[in-house]
């Protein structure tokens, strides 16, 4: 007799087992006998939800590629290629986690992360519960009894009534109609329904009639999708980040990032506020980090939703394809939800007033705006105990003082911190 725990949903602490089978080479058949599950359902969990952490920079994955003849120019047509196999990474326990090669393997790496398929299985969980279960013949048989029925007047709750055999109910009905389930077999519309317009909409649907309405690039990455991430990542490295200028049309565009973690505040200068400048940004942000660092303390960026954050795809993932951060949205109208970012512009206002001409104030470029940053970040703060910014990064993460360092963001003498208009006039 077969366990009828074996095909069920997989828990957080299941999952994380998992992780351990696959850190220590455990077969799949192994962790599944642990867990109680099939091993089916194991391969399926592995291979769904495993991530391209490293992607091969070979032109192709060869198992010949150590003693190439041909100076590495891979093709399908070279005689010596031979398709490179992985046997913990294509076959048991499908994820690279624990490897003892890692550092040296020079072909696609994927690891398996029990929180993180955690997380996206609720969200699938979610989302597979909505839409029609129906077949297009069921449809059409309900189709053909329902439609006359509503020519002739009556009403979902007559129709409901007088035919249980359709074998749902009025609300049920409803809601097909207004999702123009039966538009293609049968042509019903919402316009057949006698009192549509007077019926009053759930809270659900009645969202959708809003003016500000969420965009396919907000799927899964609301303010309350980032709650929910925290959840589980508490401890997770938040960027803030938003745009500030004082010109809609001639600009300048500050595109500023916020280090919750520390109070640090960076800002890039542009001469536009598009989504594809703010895309070069972020992908700035992480060349002047490096990649390590980008991953390390970028792990989240939250920003509004302004149609200049709208590629967020592009945010998320590198110029390889993996992930590389997390891009989520404030609600809409919710500054406060950035809140700490926000006061931080209240500091950036001091030298950079609102109303002004900033190019003719002395902000031209990335130097002048370098020169800001360094006064306001090292300006002390109560909320850090009397430290600056910059000196609590400093203390607490010396690899990405250095590399702000670099950039020309560097602390100032607090006797000496400027942060009046007239900065930007000191040569």
């Amino acid at each position: 007799m077969k366990n009828s725990n074996a095909f069920s949903h997989l828990t957080l602490d299941e999952r994380r087992i998992i992780l351990t089978g696959i850190t220590n080479g455990s077969s799949k058949s192994a962790i599944a006998q642990t867990i109680g599950k099939d091993k089916s359902t194991v391969a399926k969990e592995i291979k769904l939800h495993r991530i391209l952490s490293y992607k091969c920079t070979l032109p192709l994955e060869c198992i010949h590629y150590r003693k190439c003849l041909h100076g590495r120019q891979c093709t399908l047509d070279c005689p010596d290629y031979g398709p490179f196999r992985c046997s913990r990474r294509d076959c048991s326990p499908g994820a690279c986690n624990g490897c003892s090669n890692w550092s040296h393997c020079r072909f696609d790496k994927y690891r398996y992360s029990p929180e993180q398929a955690h997380h996206d299985y609720r969200a699938t969980l979610s989302g597979s519960r909505e839409g029609v279960n129906l077949t297009v013949q069921e449809a059409k048989t309900m189709a053909a009894i329902i439609a006359p029925l509503l020519k002739q007047g009556h009403s979902p709750y007559q129709i409901i009534t007088n035919h249980p055999e359709l074998g749902i109910s009025e609300k049920t009905l409803y809601n097909y109609i207004e999702q123009d389930v039966f538009h293609e077999v049968a042509g019903i519309t919402v316009m057949d329904l006698r009192r549509q317009v007077s019926r009053k909409l759930p809270r659900k649907k009645a969202k959708g009639y809003k003016k500000r309405t969420d965009r396919k690039y907000l799927a899964g990455r609301t303010y309350k999708d980032y709650k929910a991430f925290l959840s589980e990542y508490p401890d997770a490295f938040i960027v803030q980040m938003d745009t500030v200028y004082n010109d809609e049309k001639s600009g300048p565009f500050l595109q500023t990032f916020k280090f919750v973690k520390t109070g640090l505040l960076f800002a890039l200068y542009h001469e536009e506020k598009t989504a594809r400048s703010m895309l070069k940004g972020v992908n700035l942000l992480e060349s002047i980090l490096g990649e390590e660092l980008f991953r390390k303390y970028v792990q989240i960026i939250l920003t509004d939703r302004g149609s200049e954050f709208s590629a967020a795809e592009a945010m998320e993932n590198g110029a390889n394809g993996t992930r590389r951060t997390r891009v989520y949205y404030c609600d809409p109208m919710q500054s406060g939800q950035k809140g700490t970012l926000e006061n931080k512009h209240i500091e950036l206002r001091y030298i950079l007033p609102k109303g002004t001409d900033l190019k003719a104030l002395g902000l031209t470029g990335q130097t002048s705006l370098n020169k800001v940053l360094c006064h306001v970040d090292s300006s002390p703060e109560e909320s850090l105990g009397g430290r600056s910014p910059l000196e609590l990064t400093a203390f607490l993460y010396p690899d990405l003082y250095k590399k702000l360092c670099a950039f020309g963001i560097q602390q100032i003498p607090k006797d000496q911190v400027i942060l009046k208009p007239y900065l930007l006039k000191n040569k």
